[in-house]
């Protein structure tokens, strides 16, 4: 299952340099990805219910292209590789002009919401790695 959202760079995106700072794009990515989990019918409250959280261990970035204020962006979300309590997502952004501006590799871990533990990835979530229904 792919998701994409698409979102406007604002003024306050932009640093000293006259581009989106490089921290943004961090931020850009975590939308896209609560957009994934949203269309996947798997919010936040839905997690908390199975008793796990979500924890982001590693994000693994290429910065492409500068973004500019104005410019028109699509991030999108797909699943990458599933381990037993960690899963990949790999995420791209594009610019109006179809152009790769960033892309990522993110590495999440599911954890037990009372013993802090790692713990397998739930079943509602790992069906969506599973190659005939991406």
């Amino acid at each position: 299952m792919e998701a994409s959202l698409e979102i406007v760079v604002r003024s306050t995106e932009i640093d000293v340099n006259g581009h989106v700072n490089n921290a943004k794009y961090l931020e850009y990515l975590e939308w896209g990805r609560e957009e994934w989990y949203e269309q996947a019918e798997l919010p936040y409250d839905t997690f908390l219910e199975m008793g796990i959280q979500t924890v982001t261990v590693n994000i693994n970035i290429n910065y492409r292209k500068e973004c500019l204020q104005n410019d028109r962006l699509t991030i999108t979300t797909k699943p990458e590789r599933l381990g037993r309590t960690s899963y990949v997502l790999k995420q791209e952004i594009h610019n109006q002009r179809g152009e790769l501006v960033a892309d990522a590799l993110v590495t999440s871990v599911t954890m037990d919401s009372k013993t802090r533990k790692s713990r397998p990835v739930p079943t509602k979530l790992a069906r969506l790695f599973d190659r005939s229904a991406s």
